[in-house]
């Protein structure tokens, strides 16, 4: 299909780019790569009335290590990520993740502010941001604010930008000494996750201390679940991993689809979170 009408600006800086959405209202809408928003406006579940093209603001684009933390400009592309030195320990997770979004095409152009500020409970960022306990950096014609990973995603497509904001960052806590993994199932290479498990480990001789799992396509919002990261802490054993993983039916029962039963994504969910956690820890 055509999207419906809109106009387009191409901003020099963020304060332009600020004035131009604030002046547009609120069906204005920042775009970079253009990978999340523009089949939405294919099939015209968006409208947007304007699109602020922040794609060439080259300040938006780094990697840089500030000492308790990494941070990420909101348009490294998915291949950026990839490659990143600074991604290390337990955040080298986001370029594990990276490397397995889309085809080449899609990651030399999509965006981690894109995927992140879409909020698709499918899309592979959130759920690892999620388990690295992350935060976004929100720049509005108001200031700036920080808003943790953890009140970010309201729901299906939902975020807690408000009109007119933009995001411009990405932070991940340095996590020293953790392993990490991202497992996917899906049914082609391109295709969105049936489920996936973001999963970060800390372990001292085979003993697990600490683990955060994050979890793709299994609620209305990317989840933590927490009752396996509980029975994890002091496992030691595969039994112990796997009773473990079983805990993942705590996190309430996903939406079927076209794609996998509620029952098969459960099943899914614990076989990969068993995987994720054994690879963490190798």
């Amino acid at each position: 299909m055509i999207p419906a009408a809109f106009e387009y600006e191409r901003p020099s800086s963020l304060a332009e780019a600020l004035k131009m959405l604030s002046e547009g209202g609120d069906d204005a809408r920042p775009i970079a790569g253009g990978h999340s928003l523009l089949p939405l406006m294919r099939l015209r579940l968006a409208r947007p009335s304007l699109l602020v093209d922040i794609g060439g603001l080259a300040d938006l684009r780094y990697v840089r290590d500030e000492g308790d933390h990494i941070a990420i400009g909101a348009l490294c592309t998915h291949h950026e990520l990839a490659s990143a030195q600074e991604l290390t320990g337990g955040c080298r997770l986001i370029a594990q993740v990276a490397r397995q979004i889309g085809d080449p095409q899609v990651r030399h152009r999509g965006t981690i502010g894109g995927s992140i500020a879409h909020a698709d409970p499918a899309s592979d960022l959130p759920a690892a941001v999620l388990a690295l306990d992350g935060a976004v950096v929100a720049r509005g014609a108001g200031g700036s604010r920080t808003i943790p990973a953890a009140d970010f995603f309201l729901g299906p497509l939902m975020s807690a930008l408000e009109p007119g904001e933009i995001l411009t960052e990405v932070r991940v806590a340095k996590r020293v000494g953790c392993g990490s993994t991202y497992e996917k199932f899906q049914r082609r290479a391109q295709d969105w996750a049936i489920v996936a498990v973001a999963a970060v480990i800390e372990s001292s001789g085979g003993t697990i201390s600490n683990a955060a799992i994050g979890l793709t396509n299994m609620a209305g919002t990317p989840i933590r679940a927490s009752g396996v990261e509980e029975a994890l802490a002091g496992a030691a054993s595969e039994e112990a991993i796997a009773e473990a993983a079983g805990r993942v039916s705590e996190v309430g029962t996903p939406l079927p689809d076209q794609n996998a039963s509620s029952e098969y994504r459960l099943h899914l969910a614990e076989v990969l979170i068993r995987r994720a956690v054994a690879n963490a820890m190798s």
